[in-house]
């Protein structure tokens, strides 16, 4: 995707590995709290909210409470509507010298959480699996080898990647389809931006994580006066500018919080003119 080189249109739902269709602007279920009690209500009440707006993506982990994110998700949402896809990743464990999380890809460790997954999403497939960080000390053909025994197995649809370079990129792609990647980027920060370029060539989906970050004082105070300027919010415009960034973006914005859940989702109807955009591109410069 060459310097300059932007769709004509956006367009507001995306088919990821082709074939499984969902609305681009998704929800990153990460900051719902999980423990009994009030929050764990109000968690319920915003997941149940997302699904009410119309979000079809939701992106979980079993790192997120060692799958209580993903149990808080099937309590709230089980029976799942039609169309509603809920994606969870695998490959961290608290299998450290002292229970402590680590990067952990063994076949043994990624099958069992892909069970336990499973069991507590309430569901016979997940329709899109990620793994969740390359276990350096594991060979990677054993890691998504064991992804792709899965998938035969018909307990995974599809298989998805997270904070990888290109280079891996392309050795994965050597063993397994992969339809997701999902990699840290939003408008001030855009290490990324060759993997995103990488997904866009082969129509593979980009979920970009912490897709609303603050940048420096100079670059927030731009972004703020794009915002003031289309009379939304700065989570709006970074937003909105992701979905224009490219066709193969789906942003999960996490909240715990019904009113910034909506904020969110209005973003999708946000239209950015050609002067906004190009002093949205200048940002990551200023950073």
């Amino acid at each position: 995707m060459s310097e300059g080189a932007r769709p004509h249109m956006t367009t507001n739902t995306f088919r990821i590995g082709g074939d499984l269709e969902v609305r681009r602007l998704g929800f990153g279920a990460m900051h719902l709290p999980t423990d009994p009690g009030p929050a764990r209500e109000n968690s319920l009440a915003v997941t149940r909210r997302a699904v009410e707006l119309g979000i079809t993506l939701i992106d979980t982990a079993h790192l997120y409470g060692g799958g209580a994110n993903e149990e808080l998700l099937a309590e709230a949402l089980y029976p799942y509507p039609e169309g509603l896809l809920v994606t969870t990743k695998v490959g961290v464990a608290r299998s450290g010298p002292d229970g402590e999380w680590r990067l952990d890809g063994r076949p043994e460790v990624l099958r069992a959480q892909v069970e336990q997954a499973l069991r507590r999403l309430h569901v016979e497939r997940i329709e899109l699996l990620q793994l969740h960080r390359i276990d350096p000390e594991t060979p990677l053909a054993d890691q998504l080898g064991t992804l792709r025994d899965l998938q035969t197995e018909g307990k995974i649809g599809r298989v998805g990647l997270s904070e990888v370079t290109v280079a891996e990129l392309d050795q994965a792609r050597e063993i397994v389809d992969v339809a997701s990647v999902q990699n840290r980027y939003n408008v001030f920060d855009r290490e990324h931006e060759p993997v995103l370029a990488a997904c866009e060539a082969a129509g593979i989906a980009f979920l970009p994580w912490r897709p609303v970050a603050a940048g420096t004082s100079g670059t927030r105070a731009e972004i703020a006066a794009v915002a003031t300027e289309l009379g939304a919010t700065a989570t709006q415009v970074a937003l909105a500018w992701l979905l224009w960034r490219s066709p193969v973006v789906l942003p999960i914005p996490g909240t715990a919080r019904i009113e910034h859940l909506e904020e969110n989702v209005a973003a999708a109807d946000l239209h950015l003119t050609p002067t906004h955009r190009e002093r949205l591109d200048r940002l990551a410069e200023l950073a």
